[in-house]
């Protein structure tokens, strides 16, 4: 199995909270955030910063803890964008239009969708996670943004690769797109079984063997992270280009981050970004 990428994030204080953020986006162009677990209002095993109203907790904590999220942004709840994530590739640009949809209750949130793109500024991108991989894509030059959610089935589907294409299809260029891969289920930790060393042989051919081992118990463990690092590869991102935060949700890392393979039922965590008004665009 590929050994992980060496870890290109750090921790920042935003607003009140302790966010994880790659120095590969900083400038003025760009706002990037990875929440943790703290800084919230959720209890019991949602403590304390959930941000997802589809796992049981109470809704009125849930929008403060998404307030909150969104003020370390610089941001308001209304200008930030949910999808209700299916575990697929299908992915959705969003423009000005969008800003709030899921952000107050699933009902409007965008549906069926684990990859949301978009070239408008002020439009805050939320990808929800607690194991699977959170993935930040950014064209410097054509100003282009998406957010990914990319569990087992999603890295297999190559979700990653098809919110590339939407991207291009907004003038962005591979060559030009800069990758943040977020915190996830350790590689050590991830068993999986043959229904999912069948859909990796079919999904990434021959990388399968890089990123899937046999662990001795006649089940095998799937590295997420290197996984979709692949599938950026042969999307056109240089590798060069993808910074991994290597960093393990549940007890296998620092605590700092919801598994719902550890504990169910537990919160979710979430990448969430947005562009800046850059050159009078």
């Amino acid at each position: 199995m590929a050994a992980p990428a060496a870890a290109t994030s750090e921790f920042r204080r935003r607003a009140d909270l302790d966010v994880l953020t790659w120095p590969a986006f900083d400038g003025p162009d760009l706002d990037v955030l990875v929440t943790t677990r703290g800084g919230g209002v959720s209890s019991g095993p949602y403590a304390s910063l959930n941000l997802g109203l589809h796992v049981g907790d109470r809704a009125e904590d849930v929008l403060e803890n998404r307030r909150r999220a969104a003020a370390a942004l610089g941001a308001d709840l209304g200008d930030m964008v949910f999808c209700n994530q299916a575990h697929g590739r299908e992915v959705r640009i969003v423009c000005a239009a969008d800003r709030g949809r899921g952000a107050f209750s699933l009902d409007d949130a965008i549906a069926q969708t684990d990859a949301l793109v978009t070239a408008e500024p002020g439009v805050a991108l939320v990808v929800m996670v607690a194991d699977c991989v959170p993935i930040v894509l950014y064209d410097p030059v054509a100003h282009v943004l998406a957010c990914v959610h990319a569990g087992w089935r999603g890295t297999v589907a190559r979700v990653s690769e098809a919110a590339v294409a939407a991207m291009r299809a907004l003038g962005a260029s591979p060559g030009n797109v800069i990758a943040g891969l977020g915190p996830a289920i350790a590689p050590g930790r991830y068993q999986v079984g043959a229904d999912v060393v069948e859909a990796a042989e079919r999904g990434l051919g021959g990388a399968a063997g890089d990123v899937i081992r046999p662990d001795g118990t006649g089940k095998w463990l799937f590295d997420l992270w290197a996984a979709n690092r692949i599938v950026l590869r042969e999307a056109g991102v240089a590798d060069g280009h993808i910074s991994v935060a290597a960093i393990a949700t549940g007890s296998a890392g620092p605590g700092l981050f919801f598994s719902d393979r550890e504990v169910r039922p537990c919160g979710r965590f979430a990448a969430i970004a947005r562009l800046r008004p850059r050159g009078g665009r």
